[in-house]
């Protein structure tokens, strides 16, 4: 249910991670729990000095604008310390953008390479998940930041988790996923979506707006415990993973949740 659900998005915010802290902290991690490791692709020349010269490669979730494809996808082949797993473009505005977008990583990229686009939270969010249908590209959905505006409602979300569902396009998530279950933070006072809810969403895009409301955690992780792997398989293929800036964090909720072993550590 939780494999390679936790992008490492260290080096963003509100993390802001140093290279030479995040790096050298993915690379010796253990386990099937974290994916890729996020990195903008205006850094990509920060990374070589952090790279080790034996071990295995840094996985590599490249964020870029479409047009700084093709250079940092040859940068990345031509080092051997890095691995290029997925791509992440920005948010295309409209159809026509999302369509040079697709056609940039069909012509840079391996067929089989996961790619996602973000989608705009805008009248344009429809037109271009019409165009990421069948090309199994992914949408990329924003749910939060450092502005409240940045995070959609409940119903917004839940439109769109709807909207991908109804085109058959699976979907990540990025910022403000820090915990499992709808909270406020108390620092920024902020509604937070629950990563657990997402999932739950996901699951059943139906009800994707109940689910995304609630914050009975222990309600919501018994249901979990209760899933088939066929259904937690199937849930995963719709929502694929988020970035999170400190994995530990959605890695103790599980914990204290009981949805993973106490041994458990990032």
């Amino acid at each position: 249910m939780f494999t390679r659900l936790f992008d490492d998005a260290a080096l963003f915010p509100p993390g802001n991670a140093p290279m030479a802290v995040a790096v050298p902290a993915w690379l010796r991690r253990q386990g099937d729990l974290v994916g890729p490791f996020v990195l903008p692709a205006a850094r990509l020349a920060e990374v070589g000095a952090h790279l080790g010269t034996d071990g295995p490669p840094l996985e590599i979730a490249l964020t870029t604008a479409p047009a700084d494809l093709p250079a940092a996808v040859d940068a990345i082949r031509r080092n051997p310390a890095l691995r290029l797993v997925a791509v992440e473009t920005t948010v295309a505005v409209d159809a026509a953008q999302a369509r040079s977008a697709v056609r940039t990583m069909a012509d840079s990229l391996p067929p089989e390479l996961p790619t996602a686009i973000e989608v705009p939270r805008t009248d344009s969010r429809d037109e271009v998940l019409d165009v990421l249908a069948g090309t199994g590209c992914r949408a990329k959905l924003r749910t939060g930041g450092l502005r409240v505006d940045l995070f959609p409602s409940p119903a917004e979300l839940a439109g769109t988790i709807r909207a991908c569902a109804e085109r058959g396009v699976a979907f990540k998530c990025t910022a403000g996923l820090h915990h499992a279950i709808r909270h406020t933070d108390p620092a920024t006072g902020f509604d937070h979506h629950g990563f657990l809810n997402v999932l739950l969403a996901a699951d059943d895009p139906d009800s994707a707006e109940v689910q995304l409301r609630r914050t009975d955690a222990v309600a919501v992780s018994a249901e979990l415990r209760d899933w088939s792997p066929s259904r937690a398989a199937r849930a995963r293929s719709v929502f694929t993973s988020f970035g999170t800036c400190d994995v530990a964090d959605p890695v103790h909720d599980l914990v204290q949740l009981g949805l993973l072993p106490e041994r458990i550590t990032v």
